[in-house]
This record gives C-alpha cells, structure tokens and sequence, in this order.
C-alpha cells in the first residue's frame, strides 16, 4: 500500500520532506495496489520516475510487480502516469517471471539502459533492458541475468563502462563489479561494510559522456528501526568510488571490527542443540 514521495536538500546532509510525488493509481489502474523503490531518469530536458506497480498484495505469486512509469517537466512534478507496464515481469518458467525491482535507468550509447533485480528459487538476480526512449519499449537483453548476485544493486558509469556494487545474497555478494561493455561483469573489488540499499549521487548518469566519474556520497536504506522496529530511514553514505578525488582513508583495506560485532547475533537454541548431540556423538567415539 505504498506511495511515492520525495524530500529535497541543498547539501546533502539535511532533508526536507516534500509530500506525495506518485500516489497510487485507483482501480484497477498498474499500480492500484503499490507503487514502490523508484529511480529516475532525465533525458531531453523531461524526467521519469520508474518504479514497481503492484497489482496485487505482495508474496502471493512472489512479488509479480512490471516496471511502470510516470514523467514531468520537473522534478518536483506534477507527474503523469504513463498508464501501463514499460518493462514487463517474464513468461512462465523465466528467471524473471514474478519479479521486477528495483529499476535503476541509465544512459548509455543514446538509448536507456534499465538495469533491475529479479530471482528464480530465491536467487537474486540483476537484469538488463534497453530502449531507444524513455516510455519504451525495453527490449531484455539475451544475455540476462547480467549479474548472478546481489538483493541490493547500485550501478554508476566508470571510465567507458558501468560499475555496480553489488551487496548482499548471490556468491558474489559484497563486490563492486565492472562491466567495459556495460553487459559483462566481472569482480573489481570486495568490500567491507557496503551501505545498505545504496543509491548514490551520479552526477553524469545521464550525459552518455563515455567517461563516467564514479561517485563520492549517496543514501542508503534501513528497515527495523525504532522501538518496535517498525520504522525505516534513509542516511547517507560517503565514499572514494571516483576518478577525481584520492582519499586514501577512504580506501583503506584493512578494518577491525570489535568483537562485540561478530558475536551480536549469538547461536539459537536450535542450533546449540544440534552441536550438543553432535558432540555427545563425537565423544561416544572416542570412548
């Protein structure tokens, strides 16, 4: 039962909520359910949020949710629904068939390259779609998945390619990834302590300029917050991701964590079972 809305700062480091950018559509309009995790897009002087439309509760099919879209002369709107799916879910028995997230344009070669997270069998995914405008039609790319890890993806042009960092679920998790050919990733990097659910300040996302800068800072999303833990927030995050800046603290390697960090969680009763009978076992053998 989710809505768009939308806050504005002049430094980055305070924000103002604004209100409702994109409310959910009524019956039984794309959207009328949930719209949700937007991105957006400028190109020839008009923007375009892009964003999960749910039909239907989330999880019932998994999380059947097309990419639709809405555009504006400005960014702090109004905007206009476009009224339909520009990226559609898979057919059936597709990696992608229930599930879109997280669309997150970009410009490349003068056409959009919409890059978004699916699964299949619980596996986290990303994909690749491309259009030569911006209300489609977004062609999927026969290679997808593009990448073969990370619940939480976050992409940026560097040099004449794109970099995605790539945290959390997948074997690959926890790297930043480039592909020269914005297609074929390969690992750069590991990395400790990547900000959750990034999105960073990209200031050439759009400019198709061929020599993308990296980024310095962006926001980040944490759920389970509060008393109750049914709250969220967005901060911010700081970084040397960028061509133009060298700051070695930054980029330091080596970090130590406390050791209260590595045994917060502790071991469930569950689990404290199954190692007792396992060593009653093991000493049985002994005897």
């Amino acid at each position: 039962m989710a809505e768009i809305w939308y806050a504005t700062s002049s430094d980055g480091f305070m924000w103002e909520e604004q209100g409702v950018a994109v409310p959910r559509p009524p019956k039984p309009q794309i959207g009328h359910r949930s719209v949700s995790t937007p991105d957006i897009l400028k190109y020839n002087g008009k923007y375009y949020l892009y964003y999960q439309s749910f039909n239907e509760p989330s999880g019932l099919r998994g999380d059947l949710c097309p990419v639709s879209m809405s555009y504006s002369d400005s960014p702090d709107g109004p905007w206009t629904p476009c009224g339909k799916a520009v990226v559609e879910t898979g057919k059936k028995g597709e990696w992608d068939e229930h599930i879109i997230h997280d669309p997150f344009p970009l410009v490349h070669n003068g056409k959009i390259y919409m890059y978004y997270k699916s699964g299949l069998n619980h596996r986290d995914a990303g994909g690749l779609a491309i259009s030569d405008s911006p209300d489609g039609p977004f062609e999927k790319h026969p290679l997808n998945p593009v990448l073969n890890s990370g619940h939480e993806v976050s992409l940026f042009p560097f040099r004449e390619g794109v970099a995605a960092m790539v945290i959390k679920a997948g074997n690959e998790h926890n790297t930043i990834q480039y592909a020269a050919d914005w297609v074929n990733f390969k690992i750069a990097s590991f990395v400790n302590l990547m900000p959750n659910a990034p999105a960073g300040f990209i200031p050439d996302a759009f400019t198709d300029s061929g020599n993308g800068r990296g980024i310095l800072w962006g926001l980040c999303h944490f759920t389970g917050m509060g008393e109750k833990r049914d709250y969220a927030r967005l901060d911010r995050f700081d970084c040397d991701l960028s061509l133009d800046v060298d700051d070695r603290q930054m980029k330091e390697q080596v970090i130590y964590f406390p050791r209260s960090l590595y045994f917060q969680h502790g071991l469930t009763t569950k689990q404290l079972k199954r190692i007792s009978e396992d060593n009653k076992k093991i000493s049985s053998t002994l005897k």
